[in-house]
């Protein structure tokens, strides 16, 4: 019986940061070592950092990383290591190097290059068109690049056919709502059809509005979970892979038998024998199979983990939220202190004429919860001298949306001269829902350098509030129960401007997410006119989609890198 010892290394890698991304890859290599492992595997461009978008323009920057897998490479020795990097043949791929004592003795290149949502790989690299298999000892193990894997064929199938136990596929696959499942139920249908053992490891870690979540996971030829890692965390996945309970699988099989009566060999199959003799194997490897997260225990996961790497990779320490005693605010700052410490967190209450009493006491008990360091500042006289100085010019109009945006204003100031003064970074408290109808004021309480919420629905920000009152009751339960309010003019609240969000919400939902038209989204039950409503803000508020601090993307279709759409555009649903 020969088992081979596979480990996944899951690292958070920072963009640009080839230097230090290289630390880590060798870190992990001879920790490896010391646990007799034969193969290990690193995400996509790890050397790099993913995704480096517009730095693949730079030759230096690609010269540095292929300097730098030279330089893991001289450490890779009575060990194979597979690594994310950059290769440059003519022109450029997303690859795979093969490492073994001190030598890149094999490379692959990416064959199918996702051009859709989040990613723009065409505009970068070149297509790779070899399938590439090892022979290691007589047993052949498969490589391939995330998007790979997602083709039920080619190139997992014709690895399989030719004779393949194992596939190792190395990602940076984003996290959104629903992934982990959709991924690991198609390794499963691959690794069944195929008659493989499917070795997935992924990127962890955010960079910029993406999250990377883990999850690394091996899945034996049944389709059942070998082992798994965790999830937002860096973590060394190590497992026993036994290749000649794969081989006999195979031979019971008659389907890779009848596919390979059929099969024409490809000249771009690559076999690549490697001068290397499997381990006997002293230590015994556990199994290991980390447990699953609900749902709300991964978004906020993502969250926590994106804020922390936005904040810390940008070189930030501290951030300062303005607190209103609303739900947004408290969630924002309950996040912040579970990414960054209570140390790094500084909260600012600005009260005005139109505070009540009651969102004050429940900014101030959020804030002793949190044990966070909290301002007050007043803006009622800022605000009155405003008026004042504008009276001249507003003489004979009424009061209207302008004084409303004005006190939004005061206050994204106050948080900008606390930032430029003390080098905290503003972090927005806006949600998905306001985002998407206009409803905050540019310049106002869009001001940030980063925006938790962003891609938060209104009533997925109840849930996940909800969620970590479950671990520890911090967000007053007051927060939890009174009408959402901007609280800029007496008894408002935002169900009677907007619409309830349950409503709201699911309308936004069909037309950004799934791009329903109006006709079709009131066929569903909702009234014609809230569906206009809806519609016609979500389509004016472009322009300021625009200028809102990036944040945290956690579903399919999040503003900006996944939605992009004109701002100067005259097509209209109605």
């Amino acid at each position: 019986m020969k088992k081979l010892r596979l480990a996944l290394s899951q690292i958070n890698c920072t963009v640009g940061d080839i230097e230090g991304n290289s630390e880590k890859i060798i870190s992990a290599i001879h920790t490896a070592k010391k646990h007799e492992v034969d193969i290990i595997a690193f995400p996509e461009l790890a050397v790099t950092g993913y995704p480096p978008e517009d730095l693949l323009l730079k030759p230096s920057f690609i010269n540095k990383n292929l300097q730098y897998i030279e330089k893991i490479a001289r450490e890779s020795k009575d060990i194979i290591s597979i690594v994310g990097f950059v290769d440059k043949v003519e022109d450029i791929y997303n690859a795979a190097a093969v490492l073994l004592n001190g030598e890149i003795v094999a490379k692959y290149h990416k064959n199918y290059l996702p051009n859709y949502g989040v990613f723009d790989e065409v505009r970068y690299f070149q297509r790779g068109n070899e399938i590439v298999l090892l022979n290691i000892q007589g047993y052949k193990v498969g490589l391939s690049i995330c998007e790979d894997i997602w083709y039920p064929e080619n190139p997992i199938s014709i690895q399989a056919i030719e004779g393949a136990e194992l596939v190792i596929n190395i990602n940076a696959s984003p996290y959104h709502i629903g992934k982990v499942r959709d991924r690991e139920e198609m390794l499963k249908v691959r690794a069944r059809d195929n008659l493989i053992s499917i070795a997935y490891v992924n990127l962890v870690g955010g960079q910029d509005e993406l999250v990377f979540d883990g999850n690394s996971i091996v899945v034996g030829p049944d389709g059942l979970i070998i082992s798994k890692g965790k999830a937002f965390e860096e973590d060394l996945i190590i497992c026993d892979i036994d290749l000649d309970a794969i081989f006999r699988k195979q031979l019971k099989d008659n389907r890779l038998r009848n596919l390979r009566a059929e099969y024409k060999r490809e000249e771009r199959v690559i076999e690549i024998p490697l001068n290397y003799t499997i381990k006997d194997k002293i230590e015994v490897v556990p199994q290991r199979i980390e447990l699953d997260q609900t749902e709300a225990e991964e978004i906020y996961s993502a969250l926590v983990v994106g804020l922390r790497d936005y904040i810390h990779k940008n070189n930030f320490q501290k951030v300062v939220i303005g607190l209103s005693g609303g739900i947004d605010s408290s969630l924002t700052a309950t996040i912040a202190v579970d990414a960054l410490g209570k140390e790094n967190v500084k909260g600012v209450l600005m009260p005005s004429r139109y505070t009540s009493k009651e969102s004050i006491e429940d900014a101030l008990q959020l804030a002793e919860n949190l044990g966070i360091e909290t301002f007050t500042i007043p803006i009622t006289d800022i605000f009155d001298t405003y008026i004042k100085e504008l009276e001249p010019v507003f003489k004979g109009l009424q009061p209207d949306v302008t004084e409303e945006n004005l006190q939004a204003r005061i206050r994204g100031n106050i948080l900008m001269a606390l930032s430029n003064k003390f080098g905290w970074i503003v972090i927005a408290t806006g949600n998905k829902s306001e985002m998407s109808v206009g409803y905050a004021t540019l310049y106002g309480d869009m001001v940030g350098g980063f925006a938790v919420l962003k891609d938060v629905y209104k009533t997925r920000v109840y849930e996940l509030a909800q969620y970590r009152n479950s671990i520890s009751p911090v967000i007053p339960q007051r927060v939890l129960e009174k009408p959402p309010s901007a609280e800029l003019r007496p008894d408002q609240k935002d169900e009677d401007e907007l619409l309830p969000y349950v409503i709201l919400d699911e309308i936004i939902y069909l037309y950004v997410e799934e791009d329903m038209s109006a006709e079709d989204i009131a066929k569903m039950g909702f009234d014609r006119k809230d569906v206009e409503k809806v519609i016609k803000m979500i389509d004016r508020n472009e322009y300021k989609r625009r200028q809102a601090p990036v944040g945290i993307r956690i579903t399919p279709r999040g503003f900006g890198k996944d939605r992009r759409m004109p701002i100067t555009n005259r097509y209209r649903e109605i």
